[in-house]
């Protein structure tokens, strides 16, 4: 299962709510609890991702908050490795480095324990959909402020906004759907 068939993209694109106007007028919210619940969709999902980086000699998975966490949790679990949270601002106990990103009105930071692995890991980048990327850029400098060596970003939906041309300079990028 190295790919997904048209029927299987179908099906899980099928499980994935859309709504209108959230969080603000005009934006079109893919929701992912419904395949969340949907335990054969979730399964396909991560058999596929499995099958797809179970070779690729990974030490870690960083998930992006807060979606991220379900699907980088469970994929490091299947893969048999550490899992990274990349939490907003403010939710990590111990020590962080941080980095800031951009939002329509304003900034936020994202955040990654100083410790949360060694210099020249592999580590793959997950999170539920790309967007506009702003996000997942602050992840991968949080990855590379820590030396280690970003392999992949893997993302469930691209929504088709631009994220990937921000993410381009930093590591192959994999999209399971496109919208």
């Amino acid at each position: 299962m190295d790919s997904l068939s048209q029927e299987q993209k179908e099906y899980l694109k099928s499980t994935i709510r859309k709504i209108a106007d959230f969080p603000k007028p005009g934006v079109l919210f893919s929701d992912i609890t419904t395949l969340l619940r949907d335990s054969k969709a979730f399964n396909l999902l991560m058999e596929h991702l499995y099958q797809r980086y179970k070779d690729r000699n990974l030490d870690y998975v960083v998930g992006i908050d807060s979606r991220g966490f379900i699907f980088g949790a469970a994929l490091a679990d299947r893969l048999g490795v550490g899992f990274v949270p990349a939490r907003k601002s403010g939710k990590l106990p111990y020590t962080t480095i941080s980095q800031e990103y951009l939002l329509e009105y304003g900034s936020s930071k994202l955040e990654m324990h100083i410790d949360a692995f060694k210099p020249g890991v592999n580590v793959l980048l997950v999170d539920d959909v790309i967007a506009t990327g702003g996000t997942a850029k602050a992840a991968c400098e949080l990855i590379l402020k820590l030396g280690a060596n970003l392999v992949e970003m893997a993302f469930v939906i691209d929504i088709g906004i631009g994220g990937l041309k921000e993410l381009k300079d930093y590591a192959p990028i994999y999209v399971a759907l496109r919208d």
